[in-house]
């Protein structure tokens, strides 16, 4: 980060005043971010590191430490000259808790300032109605706060990740039909209201993505997609180094790409790239392939995405193959990994699915990268074959693969770190001293 001391404008007409106040805040900011970037160090070091002078480091280091944003960490160690003083951030200055909303789990995690994590919990998630959510998040929060040891009125900020997409201008989620009640208008604000600080809502997809970027399979890729692939189907996508949100926010909801016109009838079509059905299937893969989303009649409705590629519908083709005892999408892959043929022939017809997500992305925003997660996305290694000789057939884009570093944990990192970055922000505008 460039200095940002400057005690006289350029000279010349267009040369624009800076208060010295300004400057002085802006001078205590690039010391703290230095802190939180480089770990403890002297005022020298920082002087050094920031491109300030010697004596504006001393008073912004001392400004800081009225605040109590930053402490004395101890002395360095020295065989020439006196030990000098290191600073370092106070952590405990705020805390940020990321909570993940699933449709069946409550995952929170909470941390202090400089990003630690200090304890993280996981609930079952049976409420069906907004209210019994709201209950169920509030207290999930208190509960991790008091695994931190920490009162929860001392949480600077919180970030709730869930499917869907958050509405500003309404506080209220849309797109998230695997949560009853969510949608509900002014819901943010309840919430809010009901945790005692301030709040962000975001795409779960997004904050995976995120966390994927900064501790996981995403780091050093400036363009790169993490696709989840479990319940429902969404992105999040990185572009430039940045998180690309689209004009409202629901860039990524993938799910409703639909993938069939209405009324085409889908009588035992095998997916591209399908192997056909084996002996002693009883035909299944032609079942399988041909009936999701089907109506009675065999006439489908405009399909999409997730009601081909989802959970439900993995499930669906399981017991359509007469794989009765495999009631998890794990348990098919499982099966499917001892040489289980029907349950091969699932696999097949979902890589053929999960082809077209892949082919899609690809044509539209050539990544260098795909992340998979989620309960289906994780089982790459099964998948990675069949998807990519299906990808031979669609196109000629075939970009690398790779299963998220984070596993289930994606949404809740990218959570906790949007929520420490929005806490610093937050306990420095509220308590870096500023000059009369």
């Amino acid at each position: 980060m460039a200095s940002v001391e400057q005690t006289q404008p350029a000279a010349g007409p267009r040369a624009v005043a800076v208060a010295p106040s300004v400057l002085r805040e802006m001078n205590q900011r690039l010391l703290l971010d230095q802190l939180f970037l480089g770990g403890p160090a002297t005022r020298p070091q920082l002087a050094k590191d920031a491109g300030l002078s010697l004596p504006t480091v001393i008073a912004a280091l001392a400004d800081l430490e009225n605040a109590d944003l930053v402490r004395p960490a101890g002395r360095t160690s020295t065989a020439h000259g006196r030990p000098a003083t290191r600073y370092w951030v106070n952590p405990s200055a705020g805390h940020a808790v990321g909570v993940d909303v699933g449709r069946d789990l409550l995952r929170l995690a909470v941390a202090d300032l400089a990003g630690t994590q200090l304890a993280q919990l996981e609930v079952r998630n049976a409420a069906r109605t907004s209210a019994a959510l709201v209950n169920g998040i509030t207290d999930a929060v208190a509960s991790v706060a008091g695994a931190a040891s920490i009162d929860p009125a001392a949480i600077t900020h919180a970030v709730i990740g869930s499917p869907g997409v958050y509405d500003r201008s309404r506080g209220r989620v849309l797109y998230a039909a695997n949560l009853p009640g969510w949608q509900r208008v002014g819901l943010a604000e309840t919430l809010r209201q009901r945790l005692g600080t301030s709040l962000t809502v975001d795409n779960d997809a997004n904050l995976a993505a995120l966390g994927e970027h900064h501790y996981g399979a995403g780091q050093g890729s400036q363009h790169f997609v993490y696709a989840h692939v479990d319940v429902g189907v969404g992105v999040g996508l990185i572009l430039g180094g940045r998180l690309y949100r689209g004009f409202s926010g629901a860039a990524g909801e993938v799910g409703y790409l639909p993938m069939n016109p209405p009324g085409q009838v889908e009588s035992g079509l095998a997916v591209p790239g399908a192997a056909a059905p084996g002996p002693g299937t009883a035909g299944a893969a032609g079942s399988v392939s041909g009936t999701a989303g089907a109506g009675r009649r065999g006439t489908r409705r405009v399909g999409t995405l997730e009601d081909d590629l989802a959970s439900a519908a993995v499930l669906r083709y399981a017991r359509e193959a007469g794989l009765t005892g495999c009631r998890t999408v794990e348990a098919v892959f499982a099966a499917a990994r001892v040489g289980n043929g029907p349950a091969g022939q699932v696999v097949q017809v979902v890589a053929g699915h999960l082809a077209r997500l892949v082919a899609s992305t690809a044509a539209f925003l050539d990544p260098e990268l795909i992340v998979l997660g989620g309960a289906i996305g994780r089982q790459l290694d099964i998948l990675e074959a069949p998807t990519r000789a299906v990808l031979a057939q669609l196109g000629p884009m075939s970009p690398r693969l790779a299963v998220g570093a984070l596993g289930a944990e994606a949404v809740l990192r990218g959570a906790l770190a949007t929520g420490v970055a929005r806490a610093r922000e937050i306990v420095f505008t509220g308590k870096a001293a500023r000059p009369a």
